[in-house]
């Protein structure tokens, strides 16, 4: 292990690949990466850029957002659909507003939970057999 000397093995795996040595004399590429546990592919890739399509997209649905906050995907696909004249795909919609980190804001779970300080009133008519019409009347209840 001397090609790694007395460094600490790397965390991300961004850091391991600076250190790979593409010039290295006695250990090739495909060992290095073995080493440092990560693909070869990880080595090429190179991310591609979006499209000036997709940033101008991406600007229409921050600007909708800081209007309309509570809008999912749905509400700005269509958004998109009307203010460009083109129709968008919601899955990307989806995508883009995942890349910049937005979200509707909706109820979260539990929202059908009673609050322990409301006072539950007796259902009065559990025993009772309705059998013909107004025998019973939502004012009756009390």
């Amino acid at each position: 292990m001397n090609w790694i000397g007395s460094k600490k093995l790397p965390r991300t795996r961004d850091e391991a690949l600076r250190w790979i040595d593409r010039d290295h004399e006695s250990l090739s590429i495909r060992r290095q990466c073995q080493l440092l546990s990560i693909h070869r592919s990880q080595l090429y890739y190179e991310a591609v850029p979006e499209s000036e399509e997709n940033l101008e997209l991406m600007r229409l649905l921050d600007e909708q957002h800081l209007k309309q906050p509570t809008w999912d995907s749905r509400n700005m696909t269509w958004f998109l659909s009307k203010r460009t004249g083109e129709a968008v795909n919601r899955k990307k919609t989806q995508r883009l507003m995942r890349r910049i980190g937005l979200e509707g804001i909706a109820p979260g779970p539990s929202t059908s939970k009673r609050h322990p300080k409301h006072k539950v009133y007796p259902y009065l008519l559990r025993d009772e057999v309705v059998e013909r019409p107004n025998q019973v009347w939502c004012s009756d209840e009390r």
